[in-house]
């Protein structure tokens, strides 16, 4: 009987690292990337086989490093590239794996595309994000209308989450290849895997239709429609499900890499994601 070999993610343990309250490595009462390298030994002594790093990258720290302004580049609270980069040899030489949290829905009202789209209709950004002159009736993830105002261009954007965290026009080509591109830079690093954010949110209505009304005030575990309204056109379309598997192939491009997409969805939903095939 022939035995299949079962990826290596499907064997791991996985330790989640907050880098800010992991470990301090210069006493500046901040934890950062070198704090995690020293503690390296002892998580494999744990019997751990994998971190997950949440966001470390460039960031007004709004939230927590999930308002990203640059992915190329470390909060300097952090480190800094050649910290990541150590990172990532040291976590490989003891024969652990690393996996990188990546926000691809959103990123931070600081980041210089987002400065650059809001700054005026006709820019090379200006189609970035997704504005609107009259907004919809979509809530965002933490409730109330996700549009917001910006003055310099007369326009209002949409933010899936909180305010300061604009979502990206993945109907655009250039941001979607700009993403995919962030994606393969760090998997060219070394990185293992991602877990990728709020990944149900990524792709909304094309034509911004309404959402119909619901009952329902906050999502449940098993009804994630919540906020009065379900969430048909602003969550979970057809082509988040299609890039679930583009993010797959990509990431196929370099051999055994573990994606985990955050969606609070029902069951056929989730099927959707992971498909028919596992692909």
């Amino acid at each position: 009987m022939m035995v299949m070999s079962l990826p290596w993610y499907h064997k791991t343990t996985i330790y989640q690292i907050y880098p800010r309250s992991f470990m301090d490595s210069n006493g500046d009462g901040i934890g950062d990337l070198q704090g995690i390298i020293q503690k390296l030994d002892y998580l494999r002594d744990l019997g751990f086989e994998t971190i997950w790093v949440s966001p470390f990258f460039a960031s007004p720290q709004q939230d927590f490093g999930y308002d990203v302004s640059d992915y190329l580049s470390i909060a300097p609270e952090f480190g800094n590239m050649d910290d990541a980069l150590q990172l990532i040899e040291e976590t490989h030489r003891r024969g652990m794996r690393i996996v990188f949290d990546l926000v691809l829905d959103h990123t931070s009202d600081q980041h210089p595309w987002f400065l650059e789209s809001r700054s005026s209709r006709g820019n090379p950004k200006a189609d970035w994000y997704l504005w609107k002159d009259k907004p919809n009736n979509w809530h965002s993830m933490t409730g109330g209308s996700g549009w917001h105002y910006a003055e310099e261009r007369g326009q209002f954007y949409w933010a899936s989450f909180l305010p300061f965290q604009p979502d990206l026009n993945w109907r655009n080509p250039e941001v979607k290849q700009t993403m995919f591109d962030t994606a393969r830079f760090w998997l060219s690093k070394g990185v293992d895997g991602y877990r990728l954010d709020i990944f149900n949110t990524i792709y909304k209505d094309a034509g911004f239709r309404d959402n119909p009304f619901s009952w329902k005030l906050v999502p449940t575990p098993d009804d994630t429609s919540g906020y009065f309204q379900k969430t048909v056109h602003s969550q979970d379309q057809p082509e988040s499900f299609e890039l679930a598997r583009e993010f797959r192939k990509l990431t196929g491009e370099f051999g055994e890499v573990l994606t985990i997409g955050e969606v609070a969805a029902r069951r056929e939903v989730l099927r959707k994601y992971a498909g028919g095939n596992r692909e």
